[in-house]
C-alpha cells in the first residue's frame, strides 16, 4: 500500500494540485523581485516569481499559522507550569530531499519570505554540510565514497547543535562547509543567536536509526523539528538535473584551480559526463534509494516537482 498516492484509502496526507494550492496564499503580498528570486535560486533551478506565487506564498502563510500556534502553546504551557521567565524556543523547520532537487533554493526562498512577515521575525538558515566529518576523517575511515550518507556526518555534533538551539541558548556555533574545497573549513563557524525561526536543510535530516530493544531513548534530528518539508521528484528527473548541474559546474566553478573538482574541468565533455553518471549511479542514487527517499513519509509537507522543476503537487499531512 502506497500512502503517498492521492487515491490511497489510508493516506495520512491531503493532496493538492499546484493550481489549487496557490489559492491558499489568500492575497498574501509578495515582497520579492525577480532579481532577488534569481539570486536565491541554485544553479540549474529555474525558479521564477510565478512559481513563488503558486507555491511558496501559500507555504509561508501555512507556516505563519503553525508558528503562531506554537507561540500560543508556549504561553499556555508557561502559565500552566507557572514559569513566567521561561525562554521561548525557536520554531525549527527541517527541509530534506535528494541532491539537485532544489532544497537549497526552497530553504533560501522561505527564509526571505518568512523574515518579511509584518512581525519581522529573525530567521536563520543552517545546512547539514558543515556537520560532515572533515575529508581527512572520511579518508581515514574509507568513507569518501559515502559522503552525504548518514554515516558521513558527525551525528553527535548535529544533535548537540539542535538541542542547544531548541533549549534557547545564545550564540550557538555551526561549522562552515566550503563547496569549493569540498570540505569543512577548519576553525570557521557561523553563530546562531536565538532566532525566532531556524530553517535546517540537508539530505538526511529526517533520517531515523534502529531503535534499541531495551527501550532507551535514541534522539533523531527530526525530534527537534516543529515542521518538516520533503522535496520530491521522479528518480529519472533528479538524475537529469544532477548531470546537467555537474556539466554546468564543469564550465564554471570547477575551472577555479582551488576547486576540489578542478580536474574535471580539463576533461572532454564525454569524459566529464561519464564521471557525472558514475557519481550519480554509485553515490547519489544509492543514497537516495537507501536513505533519503525512505524518510519521505515522515515529512509534514511534500513538494513534488515535474520535469521543468516546477512543483506539480503538494501533499500536506492531515492534523
Amino acid at each position: 500500500m502506497d500512502q503517498l498516492v492521492a487515491t490511497g484509502k489510508y493516506s495520512p496526507y491531503r493532496f493538492y494540485a499546484a493550481e489549487r494550492w496557490a489559492e491558499f496564499a489568500a492575497g498574501a503580498s509578495l515582497h520579492l523581485t525577480q532579481e532577488e528570486v534569481r539570486r536565491l535560486s541554485s544553479l540549474n533551478d529555474p525558479i521564477d516569481l510565478d512559481e513563488v506565487r503558486r507555491i511558496y506564498l501559500s507555504i509561508s502563510r501555512l507556516l505563519s499559522v503553525h508558528v503562531e500556534a506554537s507561540q500560543t502553546l508556549f504561553r499556555q504551557r508557561r502559565d500552566f507550569f507557572n514559569v513566567p521567565h521561561a525562554i521561548k524556543t525557536p520554531f525549527i523547520i527541517g527541509i530534506a530531499g535528494s541532491v539537485a532537487v532544489g532544497k537549497s533554493t526552497t530553504a533560501r526562498l522561505l527564509k526571505e519570505l518568512l523574515q518579511r512577515w509584518p512581525s519581522s521575525p529573525k530567521v536563520d538558515l543552517v545546512t547539514t554540510d558543515g556537520f560532515l566529518f572533515p575529508n581527512e576523517v572520511l579518508r581515514r575511515q574509507n568513507l569518501m565514497e559515502r559522503k552525504g550518507f548518514p554515516d558521513s556526518y558527525d551525528v553527535g555534533a548535529l544533535l548537540r547543535f539542535l538541542s542547544a538551539i531548541k533549549s534557547g541558548q545564545a550564540d550557538v556555533h555551526a561549522p562552515v562547509y566550503s563547496h569549493l574545497t569540498y570540505d569543512v573549513v577548519r576553525g570557521e563557524h557561523v553563530t546562531i543567536d536565538r532566532p525566532d525561526i531556524l530553517i535546517f536543510e540537508g539530505l538526511n535530516v529526517l533520517q531515523t536509526r534502529e531503535l534499541p530493544k531495551d527501550g532507551k531513548f535514541v534522539p533523531f534530528l527530526s525530534d527537534f523539528f516543529d515542521f518538516s518539508i520533503y522535496m520530491d521528484a521522479e528518480e529519472e528527473l533528479i538524475h537529469g538535473w544532477y548531470v546537467a548541474r555537474f556539466m554546468r559546474l564543469r564550465e564554471t566553478a570547477f575551472r577555479n584551480p582551488q576547486s576540489f573538482f578542478h580536474r574535471y574541468s580539463e576533461l572532454s565533455e564525454d569524459a566529464a559526463r561519464a564521471i557525472a553518471e558514475g557519481l550519480w549511479a554509485n553515490i547519489n542514487l544509492k543514497n537516495l534509494r537507501e536513505n533519503i527517499r525512505p524518510t519521505r513519509p515522515r515529512a509534514d509537507l511534500i513538494l513534488r516537482k515535474g520535469a521543468d522543476h516546477r512543483v506539480e503537487e503538494v501533499a500536506l499531512r492531515k492534523l
